[in-house]
């Protein structure tokens, strides 16, 4: 059975789509933006949203069931090249106990021109 998780950003009816989805023990996260409850943009640098995105992430996974030593996969979109280690620090705050497998890319442009990173992450609850 299909269940869903979602975050009040005004993306997901913009966009037709859910935070994360959890099928079976599997539950995958979409690319998670810097967005307050409002609909603003975190404020301050990429470790500031990177902490907003990770909170909203164990977050979505908690609702489903899971924790954040589920995770077993994390992709961080990065507009800067300057921002991988205090993206990097955030991630190992939140992750580092699981010790997904990750991926770091530089991205031309996210969905609001402020925002510095992007994250999503998957994870698998145990039997």
């Amino acid at each position: 059975m299909r269940r869903h998780a979602t975050s009040g950003s005004p993306f997901e009816e913009q966009f037709g789509f859910t935070r994360a989805v959890r099928e079976g023990n599997r539950i995958v996260v979409a690319g998670t933006g810097p967005i307050e409850d409002d609909g603003s943009t975190t404020p301050g640098d990429a470790g500031a949203q990177a902490d907003r995105c990770c909170r909203l992430i164990v977050k979505a996974i908690e609702d489903l069931g899971g924790s954040a030593d589920d995770v077993v996969r994390t992709r961080m979109f990065l507009t800067s090249p300057e921002d991988q280690a205090a993206v990097g620090e955030v991630h190992k705050h939140y992750f580092g106990g699981a010790r997904p497998a990750a991926t770091m890319v530089g991205a031309a442009w996210l969905c609001r021109e402020e925002w510095l990173v992007e994250i999503e992450a998957e994870a698998l609850i145990g039997e």
